[in-house]
């Protein structure tokens, strides 16, 4: 945990240096995202490894379905008037249901392909060595805007037998690169904008403000003009020139480099003993002491045996044996005047993540630690 810390510590020291980064990388253009799109779907030619129909009767409901949409009769017709048609009672175990979701990716026109996620949604144990049947993939407005199909590509493998059985991954989801093939356009283009609106990834008004004053330093410049304007500290309008185009005006923009201003902030994950210390975390003068106390509780039965020619019995006497130990720990005074002394007075109590855990949590109800603990 020491030399994560101090690795953690160098690394940040060294990039302190050069933390500029490009706009693009910071924000989004308003109005283009990807759009998430979904669809329900058979996977056939499993080996075996299909939904059991009787376990998932929408299986089976699909399947018949898909075989009449192609003129494939797969019920029992009477001519009596009085007995309804019986459905069929499927065996197979080449077939799987899976629900097949994808994003759909801004200013995306038909014909184009993209990649697809295939999941199981029965008692399937694996979709590997499947093909998928032709799925359409709706978007929240109930339209069409894609189809996918074909082979599915599994990295997990599940392989057993009846006392034991081994997988690693997750055979029941799968991958189909390109596999969707675009059939509608999202309406809504660069050009239909009147304004083009930058969306900041993390709101805040340093940062909104250094990429104003970067933009308007370009722009006048280059175009002889102040074309950025902020709205507040999570969106920024820009007004494009006339006499160049969207994407050349937004590639020129987005390659400009702002350092972006990061809040004080601790992130601490319990579960795995994660601490994440933000750059500007800044503790007051405090003395820190953290012992820890080990309690071991010992079970040595003792077995009692009665004299000999005597009428007792043999019994298992219990005999508990309790040690406590409590190590020596040591005085550290932290006065955070930056991450990397703050890590330093932490590794003089040479504490595990759990004690860095507890520090942190008690600094902070003491008040002396001036950012925001996140406690995931």
């Amino acid at each position: 945990m020491t030399r994560l810390l101090l690795a953690l510590v160098l690394l940040l020291s060294a990039a302190g240096a050069d933390a500029a980064v490009r706009i693009k990388d910071i924000a989004d253009i308003k109005g283009l995202r990807e759009n998430q799109i979904v669809g329900y779907g058979l996977v056939i030619g499993l080996n075996g490894t299909g939904d059991t129909l009787r376990n998932a009767p929408f299986t089976e409901q699909s399947l018949q379905s898909m075989l009449e949409n192609m003129g494939i009769n797969v019920r029992n017709e009477t001519t009596s008037t009085t007995n309804p048609p019986r459905p069929t009672t499927l065996r197979t175990r080449n077939v799987a249901a899976v629900m097949v979701t994808a994003d759909l990716p801004p200013s995306i026109g038909p014909g184009e392909r993209m990649d697809v996620t295939v999941s199981s949604l029965g008692d399937a144990t694996s979709l590997l060595g499947g093909t998928l049947v032709m799925t359409s993939l709706r978007a929240a407005d109930g339209a069409v805007y894609a189809v996918a199909q074909g082979a599915i590509t599994v990295a997990g493998y599940s392989v057993g037998g009846q006392a034991q059985n081994v997988s690693q991954g997750t055979p029941t989801a799968g991958r189909i690169p390109n596999g969707a093939l675009v059939e509608r356009e999202v309406q809504g283009s660069l050009r239909e904008m009147e304004f083009l609106v930058l969306e900041l990834k993390n709101p805040d008004f340093i940062t909104a403000t250094r990429i104003l004053d970067a933009i308007n330093r370009y722009a006048g410049g280059r175009y002889r003009a102040q074309i950025a304007f902020e709205r507040d500290y999570r969106t920024i309008v820009l007004s494009k020139p006339r006499h160049i185009g969207p994407v050349r005006f937004l590639a020129e923009i987005g390659e400009l480099t702002v350092e972006p201003d990061t809040p004080a902030r601790v992130v601490i994950n319990e579960r795995t003993g994660t601490v994440v210390i933000g750059r500007d975390v800044r503790i007051s003068t405090v003395a820190v002491t953290h012992g820890n106390l080990t309690v071991r509780v010992t079970e040595m039965p003792v077995v009692s045996q009665p004299a000999p020619f005597s009428r007792g019995q043999t019994v298992v006497v219990p005999q508990t044996v309790v040690e406590a130990n409590e190590a020596g720990s040591a005085v550290a005074i932290l006065s955070g005047v930056d991450l990397q002394r703050l890590v330093r007075g932490l590794n003089q109590i040479g504490l595990k993540p759990s004690g860095i855990i507890a520090i942190l949590q008690a600094i902070k109800t003491a008040g002396a630690l001036q950012a925001d603990v996140i406690v995931q």
